[in-house]
């Protein structure tokens, strides 16, 4: 008699090879940015660097995902119903909940200057690279790949932490560190009651929207001068914005845990 072994893809040191495939192709395609910024502008070199420098580590990491366990598939399925109150929480979280504490962590002179050059991109190519190819390449590998293989092996606190985890570190900066981890366990979350993708990339597409949105909104030297007291008006309206950025969070999480029960005994009756 034979027995068969249900294989699964990642586990957790397998997660942590992914992430640093990942960020190993960031470093290695930098030569590339720098050539192509001479022949087609710094906004077309950033495009095409993050096409290989995150497309080629998704191939790989799916390449081995399908070699080891004989899936090649991803959920693009949706409730529909749940689209909405997934970019109102994102928001929230982006703006009453990240902003406030990510301004908390000292910005060095050098870090000021990269920012402000990536803000200054505002063209078609930056809002495909930031708004589309990113959160499409990024949740295929960080919840279709990474999180959907250790949910199988781990309990959900232990995988979304440490997918989460690892979508922060990939950012390579304790600002964005804040962002992709917090987005990321709500992601994580999202994606463990709905094992849903096109969930998470909606969350994503919200997400990264609103940063580029911003760079039309506001003076990016101004605000990177700022304190976060300034940037909202004083203590009462920040509170305000974090008190009310959390009451609309939790009724939306409300929302959508009502929303999932309700998917789950539908699919079980």
């Amino acid at each position: 008699m034979t027995e068969t072994t249900f294989k699964t893809y990642p586990n957790i040191a397998q997660s942590f090879g992914i992430c640093g495939i990942s960020i190993v192709g960031f470093l290695l395609f930098i030569p590339v940015y720098f050539l192509l910024k001479n022949v087609i502008g710094a906004e077309g070199a950033r495009f095409f660097y993050y096409i290989f420098a995150s497309g080629i580590p998704l191939l790989l990491a799916h390449f081995i995902r399908k070699r080891k366990t004989g899936s090649s598939t991803f959920n693009f399925a949706i409730n529909k119903k749940i689209i909405l109150f997934l970019v109102i929480a994102t928001l929230a979280l982006l703006f009453g909940i990240i902003s406030p504490i990510s301004s908390l962590i000292p910005m060095s002179e050098s870090a000021k200057r990269r920012l402000l050059e990536f803000g200054s991109q505002t063209g078609p190519l930056a809002f495909v690279m930031m708004v589309i190819a990113a959160p499409v390449f990024e949740e295929l590998i960080f919840r279709g790949i990474i999180l959907d293989g250790l949910l199988k092996k781990y309990t959900p606190l232990k995988s979304i932490t440490v997918s989460s985890l690892m979508f922060g570190l990939v950012h390579l900066n304790p600002w964005q560190f804040v962002t992709g981890f917090t987005i990321g366990v709500f992601s994580g979350w999202v994606y463990f009651k709905t094992r849903s993708v096109f969930a998470c990339i909606i969350i994503h597409i919200a997400a990264n929207l609103a940063g580029f949105s911003m760079k039309y909104l506001v003076d990016d030297l101004q605000s990177l001068d700022q304190s976060m007291l300034d940037f909202y008006g004083g203590w009462i309206n920040l509170t305000l914005v974090v008190v009310g950025s959390a009451l609309v969070i939790l009724a939306c999480l409300w929302f959508l845990k009502r929303e999932f029960l309700r998917e789950s005994s539908t699919a079980q009756a």
